[in-house]
């Protein structure tokens, strides 16, 4: 790889020469104009003008220029195809350490976008916990056969239900608004708007009230949902890209976890007061203002820029996004956007799209959108929704409410220690290796969590307990947090919002089905299924490991430019790890690729610059 400081040194030696060859072609230039001039003037006043011999001559000499002007645009789609390789290659074999110390600005910024999903988190959590509240319970709920009151199976599909549909929205609404405003302006508009619909829930006086808020501020939780993923994934280099984009479920987890928090003092402080499910709706105020604010300041993707053509600012975004000053901060933001602006293009030449929806159902990326789809509904197939009713299951496995949310606290900081663990794990294994592997480490746990469901011991309600704190550490370790960074890698460039979009929403319609389908199995009114619900779990587990295996290729190490490649040569996912390939070249070096599935070079478009 060639340093930055070579990169000057070439730029300077190009600059030298080409100065040189003008002054060369201008001297020259004056000769054949001399003598022109010189037979005009001996020739005099002669009505045909020049004679043939020089008629020659000009015939010869103004296609010249022609010719010169070729090679020149030959010369410049060859600089910038070097431009783009060697910001490839730069930034495939940065650092860590070299990568914060270069793009800092793009981790703080890339952190704060992100930290929208807290809100999310927030009120995920705090929704499933309000099912356990007593005051709650109480307020919205009914008497059951035991005496107790309980939010019914109903309710609590129906008020889940509410949240998946309104994400489903707005998610839809995002891939549309973002084409017309980008990110930032898109982010902005829904935090006012969520900023308006907590008013809803904290008024509410019924369980319809409750539904009509949650649906009306989860359509923001759309927004941020694919947004904080993309941008993350834009404005990062690769090594940084791992840590910014599973940042977004330590974002989860942070509002999972001040949920908990909050559900713990109001079950300590206000358990028969309606302060106890009013103060965790009103805190959902604090964050939207800070962050409008933050987003406001924020660069906007480079990638977005160039999508829209809007070369200028995108070189503005990226000298924001990158440290440095100087030449060498001028040549990495042009080798940059050299790279991001070849890649959109190729993709745009193979693909023939027009960037909506239905082209992410076309050709190659019909294969990029089944996979980006099928991992985010991983997550929903893998028993991480007994994490969701975590307080619920530990007071129907036997537990007092108070150490109900106690362990619901234990559960999201180990969470958050899984996920400090995948990315130290990142580091040397790849990400195909950290889903797989915590996949199997859950199916064991949700096992071993069905068998215990058998016994009726207070001894077996405490340890599925702790196994559910040992799935949380799991599931975050592995696909909790690793989806986020697959889900940004797989799409292209040109669709990456749109396909991120369809990915969230299967994720939503796999969340709606489970949120029919497990309170009926863990109330006791209903199928009263208890523990043993881990068995059925443990068998989702097992098919969606298989399918990771067949289907989900590993792109660590992989620019975005590469995994282009890679997919355009219908690469088989178990040899994304393998197959080598230049993404700036006619020529993509498919040696590992059996001969059947080999491309020619005359079976490649050549790429040309948009004119």
């Amino acid at each position: 790889m060639k340093n930055l400081s070579s990169l000057v040194n070439r730029v300077q030696s190009e600059a030298d020469n080409q100065d040189a060859v003008v002054r060369g072609t201008s001297s020259s230039s004056n000769l054949p104009s001399i003598e022109l001039e010189e037979e005009v003037i001996q020739k005099g006043k002669k009505d045909a003008g020049l004679d043939p011999e020089h008629l020659e001559f000009t015939t010869d000499t103004f296609p010249a220029d022609g010719v010169q002007e070729e090679e020149n645009d030959t010369l410049r789609i060859m600089n910038e195809t070097d431009d783009a390789e060697e910001a490839n290659e730069e930034e495939k074999n940065m650092t860590l350490l070299e990568a914060l110390r270069r793009y800092p600005k793009a981790a703080f910024w890339s952190i704060l976008v992100s930290s929208t999903l807290v809100m999310e988190g927030y009120d995920t959590a705090l929704l499933n916990s309000l099912f356990a509240l007593p005051v709650f319970q109480k307020t919205f709920g009914s008497v059951t056969k035991t005496g107790s009151y309980e939010i019914t199976s109903k309710w609590q599909i129906g008020l889940n239900m509410c949240v998946f549909v309104g994400e489903i929205i707005g998610l839809q609404l995002t891939g549309f608004m973002v084409e017309w405003t980008g990110n930032r302006r898109t982010m902005i508009t829904a935090l006012s708007f969520f900023t308006v619909f907590v008013f809803i829930l904290y008024y509410c006086n019924s369980l319809a009230m409750v539904a009509v808020g949650q649906i009306l501020c989860a359509m923001p939780w759309g927004c941020f949902q694919s947004l904080a993923v993309t941008y993350a994934s834009e404005v990062c280099p690769l090594a940084l890209r791992y840590y910014l984009t599973t940042y977004s479920n330590m974002c989860w987890l942070f509002g999972q976890l001040i949920a908990a928090i909050v559900m713990k003092n109001s079950e300590r402080n206000f358990s028969d007061s309606e302060l106890g499910y009013k103060i965790p709706f009103a805190i959902q105020w604090v964050f939207p203002v800070p962050l409008a604010l933050g987003i406001y300041l924020a660069p906007e993707s480079p990638w977005w820029l160039v999508r829209k053509s809007k070369m200028e600012d995108a070189k503005k975004s990226l000298k924001s996004i990158l440290s440095g000053s100087g030449q060498e901060k001028d040549i990495q933001v042009n080798i940059t956007l050299e790279q991001i602006k070849l890649t959109i293009e190729r993709e745009r030449i193979e693909e023939k799209g027009e960037g909506s929806f239905r082209d992410c159902f076309k050709g190659v990326n019909a294969r990029r959108t089944r996979i980006s789809c099928l991992t985010w509904v991983a997550q929903n197939s893998c028993g991480s929704v007994l994490l969701g009713y975590s307080t619920y299951f530990f007071t129907r496995a036997g537990l007092a409410t108070s150490k109900a949310f106690t362990f619901a606290i234990v559960q999201f900081c180990l969470g958050i220690v899984g996920t400090i663990c995948s990315w130290l794990a990142s580091g040397r294994i790849g990400r195909w290796t950290i889903l797989a592997a915590g996949l199997a480490f859950q199916m064991v746990t949700l096992f071993v969590i069905g068998a215990l469901g058998f016994s009726s011991s207070s001894k077996a309600s405490y340890g599925v307990g702790g196994l559910l704190l040992a799935l949380s550490f799991f599931y975050n370790a592995g696909i909790g947090a690793v989806v986020y960074c697959i889900v940004a890698e797989i799409p292209s460039a040109e669709l990456r919002t749109q396909t991120i979009v369809l990915a969230r929403n299967s994720y939503n319609l796999m969340a709606i089905f489970n949120s029919i389908l497990t309170p009926y199995m863990l109330n006791e009114d209903d199928w009263n299924w208890g523990a043993k619900t881990g068995l059925y779990w443990g068998a989702c587990t097992a098919v969606t490991l298989l399918w990771v295996v067949i289907d989900l290729p590993e792109t660590s190490g992989r620019t975005f430019s590469e995994i282009n490649e890679l997919f355009a040569q219908h690469v088989p996912a178990r040899k994304f790890k393998t197959t080598k390939v230049d993404p700036f070249r006619n020529a993509p070096a498919a040696t590992d690729l059996p001969n059947d599935e080999q491309r020619s070079l005359q079976e490649r478009q050549p790429l040309v610059p948009k004119t």
